[in-house]
């Protein structure tokens, strides 16, 4: 008898790896696909899963397990996408030798991300097929299709999914791991070496590869639905948008597509003529409507709904009855996100904003530094963008506009692809300074390990690169670590390094306070009377720390993490230092 479970739907996408005897998955984390691999772990004792530098790395890695013979899976974010964008276009060329797919988590309502951009554009200009599932059931079937898939047309496959997918539960019925063969290593210079004669030979195969998957009614037939009602309006549309047209339009006729690049024109033309009203319903770009359109199909699309955002069944509602939404949204007070009581960034953050210095900023937790009260970071573009845009700064208006700038970056963003950029500094003769903000993980996305935790994804001990040295060994002269709570010196020293007529790194150590197991020794209690009211230690922004009616600062201590920063914040000994009532995160 078959098993069922509730899987989130990156659970189910491990679940379809396992299940097609999968043996290798690389991976970056990055909200929404980081729990893929957390997932793959449970089944390490037939697969190798590992956290890769960056999702370019992990492109790689895939493509050369692909070569060797065995399905390979490569797991990122979309923006991820766009740094694995150069062996990607290449492996479209290349093919494979095993099943090799990507995995690529778009982020419509922009949940956690600095752009909204869709993935099937990418994928278009790749020439790579785009499967995607409308819930866990599928997303499991269909990582399974998608190896079948990329060998039976010798091409990666992107197997799309969304936050809402990813992050949504459903029932999802468990099968037996297939026991793939590996396939042989054979010598294959022309197919494998991208020279330009050789990619010149190949471009023509993929072209017509695409052309005949888009006309292969088996593969439409694995992939997409008909669903024939009412026939006065029908829906073509796939993935979560699915799920919204049958909760708010459920009489309407859908089509729903499952193989979403290349569109099957045949299944899309048939259906046309069944309904009197043709609606894409898909979020984000035109990528249906234009096709659909250029086929000389009369449709509607983005006239009626928005280019921008997560759609839902009452955008669908909106439209279609009456103009008006039929569930009110309830008013929930705004939360904007803040740093953790006890982050080591926010100790960092304070004597940043008390010495009036401009952060260039990058991607993790320590983008929280953006808003009041600790106002520190100027810019962020994308991983690793501090230390270059800060160096392009520096060229652009001279050494001195640097002199109250620092570049600001954590320790798995800075082995992701700030190290390069620190590379681009000491070869082009900067005098900026760079903070590496080092919490011993990854962070943001839930604490993963990274090439200086000491740690692999599959939990085995690793060796730990040493930022100090590594800074130093690719020609940094001046490099500083320092406790992150040492305020009072670590104003000194961003006083000294920037300064300083040549590049310099500073690196703030302090785990992150989130990281299980850590203890907690001592909390902070405020003597009222001793309290001046100036509010001081509330500047930092520490959640732990309010104020009571009458002026004095309160510490809740449920939430106090020890820090100690409000400690060393107060000039006038207000707070003290107590036993913890708290024994561990």
């Amino acid at each position: 008898m078959k098993r069922k479970e509730i899987l989130l739907g990156n659970a189910a996408i491990a679940r379809g790896a396992y299940e097609a005897g999968v043996k290798v998955s690389a991976a970056y984390p990055g909200t929404p696909s980081t729990e893929i691999s957390e997932n793959l772990v449970q089944y390490k004792d037939d697969l190798y899963s590992e956290w890769s530098p960056n999702e370019k790395v992990a492109m790689e890695v895939a493509i050369g397990a692909s070569m060797a013979g065995v399905r390979s899976m490569a797991s990122m974010k979309h923006v991820g996408l766009n740094v694995a964008a150069d062996p990607l276009f290449t492996a479209s060329y290349i093919g494979v030798n095993a099943g090799l797919v990507v995995v690529v988590a778009d982020d419509p309502g922009l949940y956690s991300s600095q752009n909204e951009q869709d993935t099937r554009s990418v994928a278009i200009a790749a020439k790579i097929p785009v499967v995607e599932p409308s819930d866990s059931q599928e997303a499991k079937d269909f990582t399974k299709l998608a190896f079948e898939l990329s060998e039976a047309y010798d091409t990666p496959v992107i197997l799309r999914t969304t936050t809402r997918l990813s992050h949504s539960q459903g029932i999802v019925e468990l099968e037996d791991r297939e026991q793939i063969e590996d396939r042989a290593y054979e010598v294959n210079i022309r197919k494998n070496v991208m020279v330009p004669a050789h990619a010149k030979l190949r471009h023509p195969i993929v072209e017509d590869r695409m052309k005949r998957l888009g006309e292969d009614a088996v593969w439409t037939e694995k992939l997409c639905s008909e669903e024939i009602r009412d026939t006065k309006i029908g829906f073509i549309t796939f993935g979560i948008p699915y799920q919204y047209v049958r909760e708010a339009m459920p009489e309407a006729s859908v089509l729903k597509l499952g193989l979403i690049n290349p569109l099957p024109k045949k299944a899309i033309e048939a259906f046309a003529k069944k309904v009197d009203r043709l609606i894409i319903f898909e979020e984000l770009d035109p990528v249906i409507e234009n096709q659909v359109k250029s086929w000389g199909i009369a449709c509607e699309g983005k006239d009626l709904f928005s280019l921008m955002g997560e759609y839902s069944a009452n955008l669908l509602r909106k439209v279609f009855v009456g103009g008006v939404e039929t569930l009110a949204p309830e008013k929930t007070p705004i939360r904007p996100p803040v740093l953790c009581p006890g982050c080591p960034h926010r100790s960092v953050y304070s004597v940043m904003n008390k010495l009036k210095i401009h952060g260039a900023g990058d991607i993790g937790c320590y983008t929280l530094g953006v808003g009041d009260p600790l106002n520190t970071i100027d810019t962020t573009v994308c991983m690793g963008a501090s230390i270059s845009t800060l160096h392009g700064m520096e060229k652009a208006k001279g050494k001195d506009y640097v002199k109250n700038w620092v570049a600001v970056i954590g320790d798995s963003t800075f082995l992701h692809t700030g190290i390069n950029s620190l590379m681009n500094m000491v070869y082009n003769k900067s005098t900026a300074t760079v903070l590496i903000l080092d919490n011993s993980t990854t962070a943001m996305t839930g604490h993963q390990d990274n090439p200086a935790t000491g740690y692999t994804l599959m939990g085995e001990e690793a060796g730990m690169i040493d930022l100090k040295k590594l800074c130093e060994a690719v020609g940094v002269k001046h490099v500083t670590e320092i406790f992150a709570f040492d305020t009072k010196n670590l104003a000194a020293l961003f006083k000294q390094e920037l300064a300083r007529e040549e590049l310099s790194v500073i690196i703030t150590k302090a785990p992150c306070v989130l990281l299980k197991g850590k203890p907690i020794k001592n909390q902070y209690v405020v003597n009222k009377e001793a309290c001046r009211k100036c509010g001081l230690c509330l500047k930092p922004g520490c959640p732990a720390l309010t104020k009571d009616p009458d002026g004095t600062t309160l510490i809740n201590d449920t939430m106090c993490n020890g820090c100690g920063l409000c400690y060393r914040t107060c000039p006038f000994g207000a707070i003290e230092m107590v036993d913890s009532i708290i024994e561990s995160i």
